[in-house]
């Protein structure tokens, strides 16, 4: 196939790769002069992936008409905040047959849609596929397994996408709960903030643990709210994702928790930063979520005081902890 992954960032890059190495024919769009200039070069994205060697198939451009022009696979892999306007500005270019995959992860701050549901607004009339699980996107470059999601009311396209993707080091499952893999793909980086903030706080394992489980409950909860399966926070893109970004040192979510509970501000902390924290950008679109369904999420909550509301982060740890005794499952 000919396939557009439009955003040069690391997870995008780790995908044209992957879909490259499988012998389709990949146009990488990036809005970075330089990044283009590297890939085309060297197959390589030094600024947003370094160490990575991307195969030969994958080639890079500055044009966004250019690289989706064409392609019967469109993978929209743009941080959240810039997605509605990247998609609508594609979308003159896309071909009326070509099959939509979201592969960025987040809540739009303004409406609260799912980012595919941003997508089909912007880019009418295809099928969109929403790609997530766990996945470090270095890892996946360097060829280590990777289990992943492909969630779409549409099976044809659910596994397309499955069959497009799927490699010896990328397996893929197919999933018809849209909301419940998406929500599982943008609340996680919520919790691994939190991990990150109370292991800055010289937190140990105990805390992770409990941070871990009940976020879980958290995002199941509110995904039950809003339509999904509580079943699928069970799995990849549920407690799989979760697990990884909470534990995992290549985390940018849970090392921006990290440098925020040393007392670091946040501003401090991302600035200069070339990649997202996609959970500092959630935190506060899941608690408006959360209110919109009159659902609790306390540790959600607990991580926007930190960031937003100056409040300190032990004084956060201690609000969770001396919050009304309940049984661990909710009635």
């Amino acid at each position: 196939m000919k396939i557009a992954v439009v955003g040069g960032g690391a997870w995008g890059t780790a995908l044209a790769h992957v879909f490259g190495s499988r012998g389709h024919e990949v146009t990488l769009w990036a809005r970075e002069a330089d990044v283009v200039e590297h890939i085309n070069a060297s197959h390589a994205n030094p600024r947003f992936l370094p160490g990575a060697r991307l195969h030969h198939a994958v080639r890079a451009s500055g044009s966004l008409a250019e690289a989706v022009h064409g392609a019967s696979c469109v993978v929209f892999a743009a941080p959240s905040h810039v997605l509605r306007d990247v998609a609508r500005a594609a979308a003159p270019a896309i071909a009326r047959d070509a099959t939509l995959v979201v592969a960025t992860k987040g809540l739009e701050q303004e409406t609260l849609l799912l980012m595919t549901e941003v997508v089909e607004q912007e880019v009418r009339g295809r099928p969109v596929v929403a790609l997530s699980g766990p996945s470090f996107a270095l890892e996946v470059a360097q060829g280590q397994p990777t289990a992943l999601v492909a969630a779409s009311t549409n099976s044809d396209a659910s596994q397309l996408v499955q069959q497009a993707i799927g490699n010896g080091s990328v397996r893929v499952y197919t999933n018809d709960d849209v909301i419940g893999v998406e929500l599982g793909g943008a609340l996680k980086n919520v919790m691994a903030v939190a991990t990150g903030i109370a292991e800055g706080v010289g937190l140990g394992l105990n805390s992770r643990a409990a941070l871990i489980t009940r976020g879980l409950a958290e995002m199941t909860r509110i995904g039950a709210a809003v339509g999904a399966r509580p079943d699928t926070f069970a799995g990849l893109a549920g407690m799989g994702d979760l697990v990884l970004t909470c534990t995992g040192a290549l985390s940018r979510n849970r090392a921006v928790g990290i440098e925020v509970g040393k007392g670091r501000s946040l501003a401090d902390v991302l600035a200069g930063k070339e990649s997202v924290a996609e959970g500092v950008v959630t935190a506060s679109s899941a608690l408006a979520l959360a209110e919109r369904h009159d659902v609790e999420m306390p540790i959600a909550r607990a991580v926007a005081r930190v960031l937003f509301e100056g409040c300190s982060a032990r004084d956060a740890i201690a609000g969770l902890m001396g919050r009304e005794l309940r049984p661990e499952r909710d009635p």
